[in-house]
């Protein structure tokens, strides 16, 4: 079988995070991911008993539904579901694999902090224009957790974690105001102080940043996140009610309204592995498709 035909393969991932659930359909051309749709519906999930409301499963079925149809047109021959902290933590996160389905016919793998680590790793190092030698840091803020990841893009993961911090979980917690007020903001820095405290990552030589906070970041700011820029960033987003930002910006008042935490977050991490964060291209979705595709493709005669 020729090269050309290995990589006409496309895959699809189905991601179910806190706040959103992503849609991506992608192939290998020439030795790199291409995207080839991207889909994203955003359904907060979270409620500070971590239970998912019923209607709440049902939209995200709805959803689901909508996204493996997409999926399928776009010519996946393999669609992955996964669920990552919110619904990891959530007493009846069966309840909403169930609905998805019954619904879409789909089974959906709940991800452990280390998948989610691994595959964010993956993800990212693997879609880099340059690939550096040394020793790589990840960090992927969600809604419901952030992982630190490190290794290298030869051996892979060497060290990892998974905080069970993420931005909805802090917005929810601390934010009653719009824009947050200066207390707020202080209490979530102390909070994510206390989430990172103790954690001692190996020594990077570059870090990344993935998920929904880096990559509204990258429209607001730019690619690189050092923690001068993160300050300023966050100083913009406060400044106005959060439907406001979002027409300024061009994003979703949702993702406005959990953005600074994401910020601190991002702000926090960006601290322990003394290194500013460059934006990466690629993350958990990236990951689990690149998975997909090699398992296909070395699967095929």
């Amino acid at each position: 079988m020729s090269q050309e035909n290995v990589e006409a393969v496309r895959c699809a991932c189905i991601d179910i995070g806190s706040n959103t659930t992503r849609l991506l359909v992608a192939e290998l051309a020439g030795g790199s991911l291409r995207e080839v749709l991207a889909q994203r519906v955003f359904i907060p999930l979270r409620t500070l008993t971590g239970e998912i409301p019923p209607e709440k499963a049902a939209e995200v079925a709805d959803a689901v539904v909508s996204q493996v149809r997409l999926a399928r047109e776009a010519g996946a021959k393999e669609i992955r579901a996964v669920a990552t902290a919110a619904i990891r933590g959530a007493p009846n996160r069966d309840e909403l694999c169930a609905a998805v389905g019954a619904a879409a016919g789909l089974q959906v793998v709940i991800l452990s902090g280390e998948d989610e680590a691994r595959l964010a790793f993956t993800g990212a190092t693997r879609t880099l224009r340059y690939v550096p030698d040394g020793t790589v840091a990840v960090v992927d803020v969600g809604g419901g957790s952030t992982e630190l990841v490190c290794g290298t893009v030869a051996d892979g993961v060497a060290w990892s974690t998974s905080v069970p911090v993420g931005s909805g979980l802090l917005t929810d917690h601390h934010v009653r105001s719009d824009p947050p007020a200066p207390e707020e903001l202080e209490r979530i820095r102390a909070h994510v102080a206390g989430g990172f405290e103790g954690l001692d990552p190996p020594r990077p030589e570059v870090a990344y940043a993935v998920g929904g906070s880096a990559t509204s970041l990258r429209r607001l700011m730019g690619a690189v996140l050092d923690r001068e820029t993160l300050h300023r960033a966050l100083r913009l987003v406060c400044e106005a009610p959060a439907q406001v930002i979002a027409r300024r910006y061009d994003l979703h008042p949702e993702r406005v309204r959990v953005l600074p935490a994401g910020m601190l977050l991002l702000d926090g991490a960006s601290a322990r592995l003394e290194l500013p964060l460059q934006i990466a291209a690629g993350g958990l979705r990236e990951g689990v498709v690149l998975e997909a595709l090699e398992r296909s493709t070395s699967a095929r005669p």
